[in-house]
């Protein structure tokens, strides 16, 4: 049952109160330094004890990564697009799964540090975001249903590797390995490609499920304000495979390609060869080669295709791959079409590589989706940032996790006494997602002051006669 607490809370604090300092000027370069109340400081919390055996579903183990490792401020900043405290931050809903499997929507908070306590206080197995509201979505039952309504979110995307378990043969549901991970790695190329590129977006954080995929968070001003509406054009332009995984063929696109699916196309043949003939090796098991045969044109090849792969059993993908080109030039069925020929091998490409991108996430200003460095309740996993700039090197195996990262702060403890103040985060394989993100969320903040001081400057010389 879903209990949703009505628990008031006060003004927003003023920024020194909270320890947020305001940037003048526009230089944002030292929002992220905390002197008198850390977010990560182990002065606040005693040594951890990791009992054997310790798990992220044990309630001590996410006590200690809320209270030592959880970046509340840069996260703070990343949500509230200003270091003062206001409504996009304020009006915003939080949702929270409780130790117990209780879930509770409409959470809001003005404050960064009434966020934090209320975290440590539930101390939830996971949180997730919501949109921003027009009023407090605490208020929302002595509103109007009319009067309740979110102007505003990120524009998000959800890739999950088990839309791809009729392709990948490395592994499958929630398994995933470093082969089947290419998957992801590419769908991250294309859709950058897309959203930069064609439609103009500037700050795109990609996150770490945490276990089998990844969420994408536009975060420009632009992208935030898309109603519902252009939130499914946007999807739309984006999606090329469709249908479930008893759907017969997945793509049908016009010709003459779109730039985008051309440019998409171009990008995924390079990796065809290795990702999927290769690695993945799909079609070696003449059943499986049926699916292929089902994609292209001509019967009467295909009957060829067919009788050629049941007299060589076994025969690599990449070799079928080849034959379709060798046995089409043979001349045994004047009826194929070349140039059609050539598109299905292209549409198959596209089938099996492009992005599967689970729509409906993309589509709705009031969908909620998982929280940047939440923790996965089976792997134990850290929701980290992906680092863009170096896409090959991410290894979600490596990806710390909870009891891991609470180790590595009592291993650093001990060797060095704990002297001096230094952040928990700082001394744990957590850092270089911590600062990848404070970099961002610094990007971020950057265009959002120019834009507010742009906006300003505007209304001052609309007043000037």
């Amino acid at each position: 049952m879903k209990t949703e607490p009505q628990t008031d809370h006060p003004e927003p604090a003023s920024p020194a109160k909270i320890g947020v300092k305001k940037a003048e000027g526009g230089d944002l370069d030292n929002i992220f330094k905390d002197d008198d109340d850390a977010d990560f400081l182990a002065s606040e919390v005693g040594a951890v004890s990791i009992v054997p055996g310790s798990g992220p579903s044990d309630p001590l183990v996410m006590l200690a990564f809320y209270q030592r490792l959880f970046p509340f401020r840069p996260f703070f900043q990343w949500l509230n697009h200003s270091p003062v405290p206001c409504h996009d931050f304020g009006h915003r809903e939080f949702a929270f799964t409780l130790q117990n499997s209780a879930y509770l929507r409409y959470q809001s908070f003005p404050t960064m540090e009434l966020l934090r306590k209320e975290i440590v206080r539930l101390n939830p197995s996971r949180f997730e975001i919501g949109p921003v509201y027009n009023a407090n979505p605490r208020d929302r039952k002595t509103l109007h249903k009319s009067a309740f309504h979110p102007p505003s979110k990120e524009l998000v995307f959800d890739i999950d590797l088990t839309d791809y378990d009729e392709i990948r043969t490395c592994c499958d549901q929630a398994n995933i390995c470093n082969l089947c991970w290419n998957f992801i790695t590419v769908a991250i190329k294309v859709m950058n490609a897309e959203l930069r590129d064609d439609l103009g977006f500037k700050h795109v954080l990609w996150v770490y499920s945490g276990r089998r995929g990844a969420h994408a968070w536009v975060c420009d001003k632009r992208a935030r304000s898309l109603d519902d509406a252009k939130r499914r054009a946007v999807a739309n332009y984006l999606e090329v495979v469709r249908g479930g995984g008893q759907a017969g063929k997945k793509v049908i696109i016009r010709r003459p390609l779109h730039p985008h699916v051309s440019r998409s196309l171009n990008l995924l043949k390079d990796r065809f060869e290795n990702d999927i003939l290769r690695d993945q090796d799909p079609w070696r098991d003449n059943e499986k080669a049926e699916k292929l045969l089902q994609l292209l044109p001509d019967k009467i090849l295909n009957d060829a295709l067919r009788k050629k792969w049941d007299n060589h059993p076994n025969r690599p993908s990449i070799s079928k791959w080849a034959d379709i080109y060798d046995v089409a030039e043979t001349g045994i069925s004047k009826e194929l079409n070349p140039a059609r020929l050539k598109e299905s091998k292209e549409e198959v490409v596209l089938e099996y590589m492009y992005p599967r991108l689970d729509a409906e996430v993309s589509k709705h200003l009031n969908h909620l989706l998982k929280s940047p460095f939440c923790v996965h309740p089976q792997t134990g996993r850290v929701c980290v940032p992906i680092d863009e700039r170096d896409l090959e090197a991410f290894d979600p195996m490596a990806v710390p996790t909870v009891v891991g990262l609470l180790g590595e702060i009592d291993a650093w403890d001990k060797v060095h006494k704990r002297e001096g103040k230094t952040d928990d985060y700082q001394k744990t394989s957590l850092k270089p997602y911590v600062d990848y993100f404070k970099t961002f969320v610094n990007g971020l903040l950057q265009d959002e002051a120019a834009v507010k001081r742009e906006r300003e400057g505007n209304s001052e010389n609309s007043m000037e006669f």
